[in-house]
């Protein structure tokens, strides 16, 4: 997600691209589900189905959540429970949470969400590995090989903590700039272009069926970041580095520009990696913004490697960008118009 000093930190089809649930074993009511899900995606009789991850399910993708700490109240959690597949933590599994002082881990709040995801049968991202904001105070001052092994003892760590429970890993975030070049992080500063190959690398060794993303902001179309990125994943993908899918986070507007957006996802689909709609959220409201959640969620369906989509959070209420009134919830949980475009664009893909 984009830096921004006044938040709070932050397929192909079912038979070959489901994500990986959150454990080894699913309870006898989630196998009931998806296998209600396998009825719906091929029964040509079958009505359409009424919630976002219910919907997802019909062709083999997850509709997915960001989760603050509000697992407690009762709408928050029902909302969660019965709309959404899958679950990332806003902050809690990031560097500054998960390694508060050197070698010291703290997986506490990652490892509330991965037991709910765990009790409820929905999937886990993992978000977010290595990224400029949100380090830890020690980490800032390290230098050199210093800091490259801090990083990949912090991958390990973490990484290889939840092994087997992630689906997905965020393993680098934002490390592009709008003209294409490189931010300027300590990372990039201190370790040079290698360190990207670097992180993707220490991620495959601590996990390796997870899969690996990258991913930033402000490349839903085609321009100057996206085909920096483009040539980064299809460099990463002719040498073999671990690189399997790519994270586009949408946070948009209603009057986003989303001529090339569909293109763009599937130029990326085309180097053989997954695509993923990772931190959706659209402000405005209304029929405009109805229309780019329409938009955005027809593009995923329509690319068979586009697995899933994340909005990020789950009701207004707790958004980080509240005053735009960005997600398909309201503050008191009602079901927006954004909320039936989204709906109605997964039935109809899945009919």
């Amino acid at each position: 997600m984009p830096d921004r000093s006044s938040r709070s930190r932050t397929a192909q089809r079912a038979s070959r691209h489901t994500p990986r649930r959150a454990r080894p074993a699913l309870t006898a009511a989630a196998t009931g589900a998806l296998a209600a899900a396998a009825v719906l995606a091929f029964s040509p009789t079958a009505q359409a189905a009424d919630t976002l991850g219910g919907a997802a399910a019909q062709h083999g993708r997850y509709f997915g959540a960001a989760v603050a700490p509000h697992l407690g109240e009762t709408d928050y959690e029902s909302t969660l429970n019965r709309e959404f597949s899958s679950v990332v933590a806003e902050n809690a599994m990031k560097w500054d949470a998960t390694e508060p002082s050197r070698g010291q881990f703290n997986f506490s709040g990652g490892d509330q969400l991965v037991a709910y995801a765990q009790q409820h049968g929905k999937f886990v991202r993992g978000h977010a590995l290595v990224w400029h904001a949100q380090q830890p105070g020690w980490v800032q001052g390290l230098t050199g090989d210093n800091l490259r092994q801090a990083m990949r003892n912090h991958i390990a760590g973490v990484a290889g903590h939840y092994k087997g429970k992630i689906d997905s890993w965020d393993v680098v975030n934002e490390a592009f700039e709008w003209d294409g070049s490189r931010r300027q992080s300590n990372l990039q500063q201190q370790l040079g272009n290698g360190w990207i190959e670097d992180a993707f690398r220490a991620a495959k060794a601590a996990d390796p069926k997870a899969k690996l993303c990258y991913n930033d902001y402000g490349t839903d179309g085609i321009n100057a970041k996206s085909d920096a990125i483009y040539r980064m994943v299809k460099d990463f993908r002719a040498r073999g580095v671990p690189l399997d899918c790519v994270g586009f986070q949408s946070h948009l507007a209603s009057n986003s520009d989303l001529s090339t957006y569909r293109q763009n996802l599937q130029r990326f689909a085309d180097l053989g990696v997954h695509v993923q709609i990772t931190e959706l959220d659209v402000g405005g409201s209304g029929a405009a913004q109805a229309n780019v959640y329409r938009q955005v969620t027809q593009a995923c369906v329509a690319i068979a490697r586009c697995n899933g989509i994340t909005v990020w959070g789950v009701t207004d209420k707790y958004s980080w960008r509240a005053q735009e009134t960005p997600l398909p919830f309201n503050s008191s949980y009602q079901k927006k118009e954004a909320y039936g475009a989204v709906l109605a664009a997964l039935n109809s893909a899945a009919s």
